[in-house]
């Protein structure tokens, strides 16, 4: 897999990375989570199932890795496999994120799975928890959905600090989520320290039912952030696994989309986040080796004009989109 820069970082990535979002804990909003793991959560289990996926992941040519403080062990499992190949820095690119305390106690069902606060103690803290797990890895630190509401793009004190953290040498970069990531976007654009953007990366919730932020993350882009997609398969939405009744015809069309290429549905809904001209790294949620392989024929799967015209109203709009993820089960 050929590598490139992220944006204007001096990072090196891949255009398909792994996100250990469901790799790190037992519950996740994923469609069929509980079944990808067999229901086996033991602590011992999910590191051998992440260390795995990382592992082939690796041989596969990925060379991006996606964490955060609010994914269970995630940042741990991560540390250890990169101490057992012991990789010299930069072997491959490691972001995480601050902003939210996982919760759940290593449960499926919990009544919070985890808590927002961006405070300056919180950023204080879990650097220094990411650091101890994550080592000299450690390239890329962000604001775990950053949203106008949290207030966190008008706090001096935590800009600040990232302030300082970029000078330590890390890349600063923020997340988005709901309804109003573009505007959040456009906010964060303003937002310098040393008369320079604070911001190097952006990671974002794009994928062919939620595609309000385009025109922000092409600015951004633009400007020469490095773009991250998560959820290009909508939490599993986009895939056969959807059996929404109104999505039956979508669905259907789809699949035949992709059985016209010879890969999964999944890896064509990849393909179209990887198809655009703004996207750097579109993240993988694998929970599986066999995941991982389907997702990977997304490199090599044609995105073409045709299929955008067929697919172009597929689109919700954001507040539906955002709503009926809201009401994804954790399983």
């Amino acid at each position: 897999m050929q590598t490139r820069p992220l944006g204007r970082t001096g990072l090196t990535v891949t255009p398909l990375g792994l996100g250990l979002a469901a790799l790190g804990r037992p519950g996740y909003i994923n469609l069929g989570h509980a079944g990808d793991l067999n229901h086996h959560y033991g602590v011992e289990e999910m590191q051998a199932r992440a260390c795995s996926v990382l592992e082939a992941a690796w041989n596969a040519g990925i060379r991006y890795v996606d964490a955060a403080r609010s994914y269970g062990r995630a940042e741990e499992f991560l540390g250890n496999w990169l101490t057992q190949h012991a990789f010299a820095a930069g072997a491959i690119t490691v972001g995480s994120k601050w902003g939210y305390t996982y919760t759940a106690d290593w449960q499926v069902e919990a009544d919070k799975h985890e808590v927002k606060d961006h405070s300056l103690p919180v950023l204080r803290r879990q650097i220094q928890e990411s650091r101890a797990l994550l080592g000299p890895h450690l390239c890329l630190y962000q604001i775990h959905s950053a949203t106008l509401e949290s207030g966190v793009l008008q706090n001096d004190a935590v800009l600040d600090e990232l302030a300082r953290l970029r000078h330590e040498g890390l890349t600063i970069g923020l997340t988005l989520s709901g309804p109003k990531q573009a505007e959040t976007l456009r906010k964060a654009l303003e937002v310098r320290r040393d008369g320079i953007l604070l911001f190097g990366v952006v990671e974002a919730t794009w994928n062919l039912l939620e595609r309000s932020a385009a025109a922000a993350l092409q600015e951004a882009h633009d400007a020469g952030l490095g773009v991250l997609v998560k959820e290009a398969l909508a939490n599993g939405r986009l895939t056969s696994r959807n059996d929404e009744p109104s999505f039956s015809a979508q669905r259907q069309a789809l699949e035949r989309a992709a059985g016209e290429q010879h890969v999964t549905m999944d890896a064509l809904a990849l393909a179209a986040a990887l198809a655009e001209p703004w996207a750097d790294v579109v993240l993988s949620g694998a929970v599986s080796i066999a995941q991982l392989h389907a997702n990977l024929a997304a490199l090599d799967c044609r995105w073409t004009p045709d299929l955008a015209a067929r697919f172009a109203s597929l689109v919700e709009e954001p507040g539906e989109y955002w709503a009926k993820r809201g009401l994804l089960a954790w399983n």
